[in-house]
């Protein structure tokens, strides 16, 4: 049972931990974000974080994620890979020389949220993208999980990359890592993380290694990215034109709809996020809809994603083409939003309704925790 600290109200669907109900955040707004702010700025001092991307007097602009942190001398970005050493930015990660990052091989199928449409594990784009038409048993997806991140969730599942923001380690190269996809029987590559948007041209120049020795070896190689979609624009249009032309996709975890739910539950604006899907999805979803370039997912955390908050993602996405496929996630306690349940069928199943509405390609995923 979590209290508000705004209205007093005590409840199992209420963070206590997070201090604020979702009546109170959509209602109460400026006093239920002042204590969102405080719980965040508290658990981001805890890794050397800056408790909002800054906007320093006379700092210097980053650019690389939406953040777009100005930094000022002695100063830290929001992500905690960049400084401001003597009035010049140091990059300690996400530069094409180094990545923060850990990687493995994952055999395929995997369990990655666009399994159920992905070349990799379905066979969709066979011959062209896929190697069979089925499941790619016998082949891997090179995992890439990045140390850093543009959100700050207070419900991250993946919480731990941060020790590898604070530890600037392990690094290695874009042109090291293309390489592994050339040790293994490789048929994709997906970065995640933490979150691609803070090192983006690590990605980016990765990807363009990789594609250009598959294409000269004639062999099939996708490119992904699971992201909040933070990233620069620019960045973010040359990651769909790589996913385009090599039959990947761009996942968009979509937190929320509502800019103020967005801002307790994850620190920051979900308004370049939105700008951004809407951005790949004029500009190229239409361009390969038989093997979907975009699709998006929303975690279903209870007392707080409702059924209201996913009906306007589902209704945002389908502007763009009710095709898009949309992946509704089970919850689990982890990180500060450690003291609520799992997911129920209820909420789950009222959430894929709302979606139903404007959406016509929804799947639950995570069934097995919801209680």
């Amino acid at each position: 049972m979590g209290k508000c600290q705004v209205c007093g109200e005590i409840s199992p669907l209420i963070s206590g931990n997070l201090g604020a109900c979702l009546k109170c955040i959509r209602r109460e707004t400026e006093k239920a974000l002042e204590i969102a702010g405080e719980i965040h700025a508290k658990n981001r001092a805890v890794y050397g974080l800056p408790p909002k991307p800054p906007r320093d007097i006379n700092g210097i602009p980053c650019g690389v994620c939406a953040n777009n942190c100005v930094i000022g001398v002695g100063r830290v970005g929001f992500c905690g890979l960049v400084w401001n050493v003597d009035g010049q930015l140091i990059r300690h990660g996400g530069t094409p020389e180094r990545g923060i990052l850990e990687w493995y091989y994952d055999g395929l199928p995997t369990n990655c949220v666009s399994w159920w449409f992905c070349p990799g594990c379905t066979g969709s784009g066979y011959p062209r993208y896929a190697y069979k038409p089925e499941a790619e048993y016998g082949f891997y997806n090179l995992a890439v999980f990045y140390g850093a991140c543009s959100y700050d969730c207070l419900y991250c599942q993946n919480w731990h990359y941060r020790n590898l923001t604070v530890k600037r380690k392990p690094v290695i190269s874009a042109e090291a890592l293309a390489s592994k996809a050339f040790e293994a029987n490789v048929s994709c590559i997906c970065f995640f993380g933490g979150d691609p948007s803070p090192q983006m041209p690590h990605s980016l120049e990765t990807s363009r290694l990789a594609l250009e020795k598959a294409e000269g070896e004639k062999r099939i190689l996708r490119v992904c990215w699971e992201t909040n979609g933070y990233m620069n624009p620019k960045m973010a249009e040359k990651a769909a034109e790589y996913a385009l032309k090599s039959g990947g996709n761009i996942k968009f975890d979509i937190k929320a709809y509502s800019e103020e739910l967005a801002i307790a539950l994850c620190g920051v604006s979900n308004k370049p996020t939105l700008e951004n899907f809407h951005l790949l999805g004029e500009k190229y979803y239409h361009k390969r809809p038989e093997l979907p370039l975009l699709t998006a997912s929303t975690l279903l955390v209870p007392g707080y994603v409702d059924a209201q908050e996913v009906e306007a993602i589902a209704q945002f996405i389908s502007q763009i083409s009710p095709e898009i496929p949309y992946t509704l996630l089970a919850f689990y306690p982890c990180y500060v939003m450690n003291d609520l349940q799992t997911t129920s069928r209820k909420q789950a199943y009222e959430c894929q309704r709302a979606a139903q509405k404007h959406l016509k390609n929804i799947r639950i995923g995570n069934i097995h925790l919801l209680s």
